[in-house]
């Protein structure tokens, strides 16, 4: 019997102690489990977090309105802007097509973004001074500190005085001034598929917002009519010619932009994928010069930026100005008539010229809102408004579901 209680009280003891075991395992285990939850929290509040940067892609094509649309972004004071930066990726890969190029552009694009100027040495080895950048005089940014002494950053600078006193600065001064602002905004006129852009917009290093500018591809025609020959490299690469220089006499590089607008209109607007929710506007350019500050607020607005009086002075100066425009101020940014400029295209062109654009760019016409004319006389006839009121579901989330 004796034998039998001490067996018993052995083996009571043993349950107690593999109890106790076990208690203790999943305390700690449950511990661990605390501590990997904990910090697997913490991993997703951080990665959910957007970065510190607003990030801003003005979307175009050439003659569209696109440099006066980037300037209203380069002299805020807190924005680091650059201007149709992969005009170098295209100079140095000349040979290939736009397509093909694609995936370059949107990869320097990206680097620019993120401040790393590093991806220019594959296109500018030599680079020593602000002045190799493509159009850097028309970047506020790098026309004031930290990039150039010459001017504080609330001034508004032209791309004549930064010229010539801020092209000797190293071209250092470009990551480093980069990196002191809320903002970094890139003007573009070399993307024609909106899709090429998703890596970037589900980037989350990057805090990514589309603005679309469009204009009217017959106003489009007679600005490119100004700049033939600076346009002619760029239309071979559109039209994939391998490197042979190209004049658009048969608006063939037209036809491409026009299809790209569609395209790019489409993909936003047609079941976006939910990553573009409240992450694309698109502008009219005859909107913008009809009432500036309006169309410039909800820019800004859409911008995560506020206008400032300063702003609000130089808008009205620049868009009241005198005449339509002359030949030579083709590529730069000076007071003129607004309204006019974006109206002048009515008297330049002819109607046989405008019936071919309406044929190739019909599609594009019809879907941004504008009207086509059935004669000469509508034509000349500026009493007719050929500029549609935009319509206020022309863009709406209203449908948005989040499986697309």
């Amino acid at each position: 019997m004796s034998v039998l209680n001490c067996f018993s009280s052995v083996r009571m003891a043993r349950i107690r102690i593999s109890s106790t075991i076990v208690i203790l395992f999943v305390m700690v285990q449950t511990g661990f489990l605390v501590f990997m939850y904990a910090r697997y929290s913490s991993f997703m509040l951080q990665s959910e977090e957007k970065p510190s940067q607003v990030h801003i892609l003005i979307l175009s094509s050439w003659r569209s309105g696109s440099s006066f649309v980037g300037q209203l972004f380069s002299q805020h004071p807190s924005v680091f802007y650059l201007m149709e930066p992969a005009w170098h990726v295209w100079v140095t890969m000349y040979q290939n097509s736009a397509k093909v190029l694609h995936m370059a552009v949107r990869d320097l694009v990206r680097s620019v973004f993120l401040c790393d100027m590093s991806v220019f040495d594959a296109y500018m080895p030599w680079k020593r001074n602000l002045s190799d950048l493509f159009q850097w005089a028309v970047s506020r940014a790098l026309c004031s500190a930290p990039a150039c002494d010459s001017f504080q950053r609330t001034d508004i600078t032209s791309e004549m005085a930064c010229k010539t006193l801020c092209g000797r600065y190293p071209f250092t001064k470009v990551e480093e001034a980069c990196k002191t602002y809320s903002h970094v905004v890139i003007k573009e006129v070399r993307f024609f598929d909106l899709k090429v852009l998703y890596p970037l917009l589900t980037d989350p290093s990057l805090n990514l917002k589309i603005i679309h500018l469009v204009r009217d591809p017959r106003a489009v025609v007679k600005s490119r009519e100004q700049s033939v020959k600076a346009l002619a490299r760029d239309n071979g690469i559109v039209l994939s010619t391998n490197g042979t220089k190209v004049e658009d006499s048969k608006y063939k590089v037209m036809q491409e932009i026009c299809r790209s607008h569609v395209q790019i209109y489409e993909t936003a607007t047609l079941k976006p994928p939910s990553f573009l929710k409240d992450r694309y506007l698109m502008i009219r350019f005859e909107d913008l010069v009809r009432d500036p500050l309006s169309e410039i607020s909800e820019m800004y607005k859409f911008a995560d930026l506020s206008l400032t009086p300063t702003l609000k002075s130089w808008v009205y100066n620049i868009t009241h100005g005198q005449g339509p425009g002359r030949k030579k101020e083709a590529f730069k940014i000076t007071s003129r008539d607004a309204v006019n400029v974006s109206q002048a295209w009515r008297n330049v062109l002819s109607f046989q010229k405008i019936k071919k654009i309406q044929e190739v760019c019909k599609g594009a016409i019809n879907m941004l809102g504008y009207q086509l004319v059935d004669s000469e006389k509508e034509q000349r006839d500026l009493s007719l408004d050929l500029v549609l009121p935009r319509r206020q579901n022309q863009f709406s989330w209203s449908s948005f579901n989040p499986k697309n």
